[in-house]
């Protein structure tokens, strides 16, 4: 049986496979969601971010620096394509999202353990006062 973590990290490679053929192939073919194209742009880096995050937690910064790299790689090999064009603001737009990604995934372990710990002493403090 997959382990949680294993499945998380097979979506993070799902999503980055999906996240390159929509910046590099031509604007036609490119998948979209509607009008808001920064917000796609943010979301997608967002999730990005967050599922490589959770799959491989102890390496949050190295995903953190390999994805900002990655975005910025990505953005200026639009510039190879006739069609496409590399932005300074699409740039700003997915380093952001995948910050976020990063620090929403981070925030959330943290804060689970801390639940988790509490909801413990809670347990047990309550356990303690039936004896």
């Amino acid at each position: 049986m997959m382990n949680f973590r294993r499945a998380v990290s097979l979506v993070a490679w799902l999503l980055l496979a999906v996240v390159v053929y929509s910046t590099l192939s031509p604007v036609g073919m490119r998948p979209h969601i509607g009008n808001w194209v920064q917000f796609e742009r943010f979301g997608a880096y967002g999730g990005l971010g967050l599922s490589f995050a959770i799959a491989y937690p102890r390496r949050r910064g190295l995903v953190l620096t390999m994805l900002l790299a990655g975005a910025a790689g990505l953005e200026l090999l639009q510039m190879v394509s006739p069609d496409r064009h590399a932005r300074f603001s699409d740039l700003a737009v997915k380093m952001a999202g995948t910050a976020c990604g990063v620090c929403v995934a981070w925030f959330s372990v943290r804060y689970a353990q801390r639940f988790r710990l509490a909801k413990a002493g809670a347990v047990r403090n309550v356990n303690s006062d039936r004896s």
